[in-house]
Formats: structure tokens, sequence, C-alpha cells
């Protein structure tokens, strides 16, 4: 079983007031335009300028069928560059980010993360249906035994809602509409830029990894980052036990009694580094898996139906 490398930095770090400059290469603009139910990857619409020349040659890239589609994703593109100088000129936005690393353990589907001398322990859900490789996947199977490390990690983009909501109160919809969309996603990119920081820096296991940021979106480094409440890590209440680990306050971030995160535009999970950890579903599980995996939270079998109640 492989054990990870010990860390360069462990314990907690706070991140306050990241700056906006370092984290929008990382933003994932195909996302953005699915959020606008614009799906497409859209190459080379950086390149596109606003003078009319540029904008034909862009478009004429796509099929006469795609065109329309194309041409309401640079306009979407333009609108969200100039909501990004507004909130680089007014300081509109405060990121900031929470990251531990501590030593960990695998106990059977149990991760024990150890931190202040305390014992926290983290069942996890393995996958019923194998998968494509013929086995059935739990996190738990990328923490050694005899001792490893994990990371835990918490960030946010505060002060949109404050900025939309005087676009709404000038009937500006659209704008509004803008900010959040796009805090979501510097949310996201802040998780991405995070992670690379942590891989090559905070904990080191990749110091040699270059800052491609196209791979990154395709997944090409070692180790995963799944959040909570995302398919491989499927129930919300865990986030409690990590506010725990990580102390949410100084981000910003608080918890509603359903472990959703306000501000919206926030993220939260775990960071594995192991060589061979991925991204996988754990999917349907029986009335035995429940019963047991609610023992193991030590809550009722009938909470724990809430939690997961898209896995039942």
């Amino acid at each position: 079983m492989i054990t990870n490398e010990k860390p360069q930095n462990t314990g907690l770090i706070q991140l306050q007031n990241i700056e906006l400059s370092d984290i929008i290469p990382y933003i994932h603009w195909s996302f953005y335009f699915m959020a606008w139910r614009i799906p497409g990857k859209f190459e080379g619409i950086e390149t596109a300028c606003d003078c009319d020349s540029c904008k034909t040659g862009w478009l004429q890239k796509f099929s006469a069928k795609e065109r329309p589609k194309a041409e309401e994703a640079l306009k979407l593109f333009k609108d969200a560059q100039a909501m990004l100088r507004e909130f680089r000129d007014k300081k509109v936005l405060k990121i900031n980010a929470s990251v531990g690393i501590y030593p960990a353990y695998a106990a059977q589907d149990d991760i024990v993360i150890i931190h202040n001398e305390k014992e926290y322990r983290i069942p996890t859900l393995r996958q019923q249906k194998p998968a494509n490789d013929g086995f059935c996947y739990s996190l738990a199977d990328f923490i050694n035994p005899e001792g490893d490390y994990i990371g835990v990690f918490a960030n946010t983009v505060l002060g949109v809602e404050e900025f939309a909501d005087e676009y709404e109160k000038n009937d500006d919809v659209y704008s509004a509409l803008i900010a959040k969309t796009l805090s979501d996603r510097i949310a996201e990119a802040t998780a991405e830029w995070l992670h690379y920081k942590v891989r090559k820096e905070i904990w080191g296991y990749a110091p040699d990894e270059d800052e491609n940021i196209e791979e990154m979106f395709k997944v090409h480094y070692r180790g995963i980052r799944p959040a909570v409440g995302y398919p491989s890590l499927p129930d919300q209440s865990i986030i409690f036990e990590l506010d725990d680990l990580i102390k949410f306050d100084p981000t910003g971030i608080k918890l509603t009694e359903n472990g959703a995160m306000y501000p919206t535009a926030s993220v939260c999970g775990l960071y594995f580094a192991h060589p061979q950890s991925k991204y996988f579903m754990i999917g349907k599980i029986d009335e035995k898996q429940l019963i047991d995996y609610a023992e193991r939270r030590n809550k009722s079998s009938e909470e724990m139906r809430k939690w997961l109640a898209a896995n039942l």
C-alpha cells in the first residue's frame, strides 16, 4: 500500500484576500456558458476582441447552425469580462480559503483524521456496482491503514450578493445574474488554483508540476479533491466535521442546518494524493450499507435516509 509523501506543511493554513488576478486564468468558461444553457467549448473566444473584424473572423469558425449560439456565447463572455473589470476596479470581492493537511489512516471504510491529538472519524460509502475495472471503490481506499496524510479545504467568494442586489434594485436583472454566475465560477476557479498550490507547495507532493491550466481542466495531475455532496462523497452532513477541522468562520462561510454553505459561491472537500486516486460515483446503496453507514456515523438510519436520499 502506498503512503503519500510527508507534507511540506501540516496543520491549518488560512488564506485571506486572495488576488482575483491570480484566479481569473483558472476560470473554466465552458461551465460558465453551461450555466446559461449554452453548452459548447467555444475555443479561442478570448482572442475575439471587440472589433468587428475579430468578431466576424471568430464566428466564421462555426457552422451556420452553430453561429447564433456562438454569438450569444461571445456576448456573455464580453459582458463577463466587463464584470470582472468592475469586480477588480471596485474591489467588490473578497476571496478566502482554509486548508488543513493532517495525518490520517484508513480503518476499513472509515478515514480517521488526527488533529490536535484528537481523532475525527469520517465514514465513507462504497460502490455496490463495480466500476469499469471491476472494483467497488471507497474514498478510504486511497488512504494507507498504516499511516498517511489527507487534506481538507474550503474556499469562498464574499461580496457578490450585496453587489448583485444593487443591480436588481435598478431593475438590471441580467447584470445581477452575470455577477452571481461569475462568482460561482470564481469559487470553482479558486478551488482549482488552491489545489495546484497544495500539490506544488503546501503539501508539495508534486513540486515539479507545471502550471498548465488546460491540463488541470482535464484532471491530468496527481490526486483528487472530491467536494462534499458530490458523487464520491454524497453525505452533505460530513461538512460539519470538516468545519471542526478547518474552521470556516475566518473564511466567512456559514452553514445552514442542512449543511448548505453561505455564500453559495463556496466549495469544500478533501484532498487525496494517492497516485491511483480517481473520481467515481457511489451510485445506489442497499439497506444493509445504509444501516452500517448510519452506525458508523452515530446517527439513526432514518436520519441518514434524509442525507442519502439520492443514493437509495
